[in-house]
């Protein structure tokens, strides 16, 4: 089996011994995506004031950080201050074609990999930013008509997004869109039924139109909704904590669904202790419970999280020792 094959193995909870493996961190790990982004060419400014760095993103929104701490960061100014700015709005031209040559040199270049997409966002994770999250949870609620107003200019510009990276051959989209905290959603399965499921259903039918998969990034304890995310059409979910699931359990709910699991060893409770006992032991339990739907892959702010490259290298070996990669 070539890297794509593996790869859509484990996607669809149909693999064997061999798990698949996407690594970046270092050099010479194994690699087994080619991706492209939608935002080349698209320009953000970052400045730097009192100690801290500000940002802008592709919607407008402004971002800060504390300097020399995580890459990520709150939002400062939303671009949406205010619901009389939305018919003013002026979503980025994410669709233009010109934004592509990277990923169509990719759907045309590369055979032996799989090839992925990188989404710029997905509805509920881009909007809530561009009104300030707390403000965005009340909209929910009090400004229904609006926020579904935001939520359809949003999804239908996705919707462009995905064609292009059908058009240019990728075969799978990849998107992040955290749904919970530490031990719960945020917010009732019933009020994400009733307003996100069916921009799922939007846009995963777009992607699986083109033969793409779809794979969520999603922090945060989620299990209230995988069955749900599953049935709405996300082929493979991303989970960076698995240890805060029942995981036994959460691979029998995967595995009915033909759905796989896309993770790194536990990125909260297992890798920043580096306990190397630790990490070794519950990076092959990782791969134990999950063969058959699993790729294994490294978290991308190491420093972010106070892990050293030498900790995350045994978890790497573990997963190549013990995911048939070696």
């Amino acid at each position: 089996m070539n890297q794509r094959e593996i790869m859509l193995n484990n996607i669809e909870y149909r693999g064997d011994d061999t798990i698949g493996m996407v690594f970046t961190n270092g050099e010479g790990r194994l690699h087994d995506t080619a991706g492209s982004s939608c935002m080349h060419g698209i320009e953000t400014k970052e400045w730097e004031d009192d100690g801290f760095v500000y940002s802008t993103d592709i919607w407008g929104n402004i971002w800060y950080r504390v300097k020399g701490m995580s890459k990520s960061g709150e939002v400062f100014k939303p671009v949406l201050e205010s619901w009389e700015a939305l018919d003013a709005l002026e979503l980025p031209d994410l669709d233009n074609p010109d934004y592509y040559r990277h990923a169509r040199e990719v759907g045309a270049t590369v055979a032996d990999k799989f090839k992925s997409g990188f989404m710029p966002g997905w509805p509920f994770a881009t909007c809530r930013y561009m009104r300030k999250m707390d403000v965005y949870f009340v909209d929910l609620i009090a400004e229904r008509g609006r926020i579904d107003e935001l939520h359809d200019r949003v999804t239908t510009l996705f919707e462009g997004v995905i064609d292009r990276f059908g058009e240019a051959g990728m075969d799978g989209i990849f998107f992040c869109e955290d749904l919970g905290v530490q031990d719960r959603l945020l917010m009732s399965p019933d009020m994400w039924r009733d307003i996100f499921r069916p921009l799922y259903e939007r846009l995963t039918a777009r992607a699986h139109a083109h033969g793409m998969k779809v794979i969520q990034h999603s922090c945060g304890y989620n299990w209230q909704l995988v069955d749900d995310l599953c049935e709405a059409g996300i082929d493979c979910l991303q989970f960076d904590q698995p240890a805060i699931y029942d995981m036994p359990a959460l691979a029998a709910k995967l595995a009915s669904h033909g759905v796989g699991l896309y993770s790194p060893c536990d990125i909260q409770k297992v890798l920043p202790t580096g306990d190397r006992e630790l990490i070794e032991t519950e990076t092959k339990r990782l791969v134990d419970t999950f063969r058959g739907g699993l790729i294994a892959k490294d978290y991308g702010d190491l420093h972010g999280i106070g892990v050293e490259l030498e900790w995350d290298e045994w978890a790497y070996r573990t997963f190549a020792a013990v995911g048939n990669r070696n």
